[in-house]
């Protein structure tokens, strides 16, 4: 199921990172276990062996295995998970499908502007299809469960309070942008 077979008589220290990964996975594997933890199990590995497990994976899910995987590539748990713990500082913040969590959440759209920032916060937050405004001196953040949907809103709104954008970025509808909209998008010590 690993892909060893014919490294089956080579000493584990002369495998690559990825083949050690999957010598992991084959030692979990070995009393059948009905549930599985798999911690990071694609970190530092190279991508044929992070495909080969993603395979493997989605291979014991169907054989009816309960596999609780931890990672920090949210695109794995995206395309991996039935449910996804959202875990921030030791507690559990969000627990839900990848899809619900994405339709939750949604992506983020973060603009700069020159003007009345918190007029144009103000005006942000009445928006349909916004569901939370931060405002940070010129920098303003919306969270919307589908950001291009309301993006000509945002932008027609900031400029009728008279305030000029400055610079935007769009956060896409995937688990990563849940995550950092969930979590905080700064970097901490």
């Amino acid at each position: 199921m690993v892909g060893l077979k014919e490294r089956a008589n080579d000493r584990i220290e002369t495998l690559s990172g990825g083949m050690k990964r999957r010598a992991n996975i084959a030692a979990g594997l070995l009393h059948e276990p009905p549930i599985l933890f798999l911690d990071e199990p694609t970190v530092g590995v190279d991508p044929q062996s992070r495909n080969f497990i993603f395979e493997g994976v989605a291979a014991l899910r169907r054989g009816g295995a309960t596999v609780v995987y931890t990672t920090h590539y949210m695109e794995e748990a995206e395309r991996l998970c039935d449910r996804v713990a959202i875990i921030d500082r030791g507690a559990v913040i969000a627990l839900d499908t990848p899809l619900a969590m994405i339709r939750t959440h949604g992506g983020s759209v973060v603009i700069e502007i020159d003007g009345d920032a918190a007029r144009a916060c103000a005006a942000l937050e009445r928006l349909d299809g916004v569901s939370k405004v931060t405002c940070e001196g010129s920098r303003i953040t919306i969270a919307a469960a589908a950001p291009a949907r309301v993006l000509s809103r945002i932008v027609g709104s900031i400029a009728d309070t008279g305030a000029e954008i400055r610079s935007m970025n769009i956060f896409a509808e995937n688990l990563e942008s849940v995550f950092l909209d969930l979590t905080g998008r700064q970097l901490r010590g």
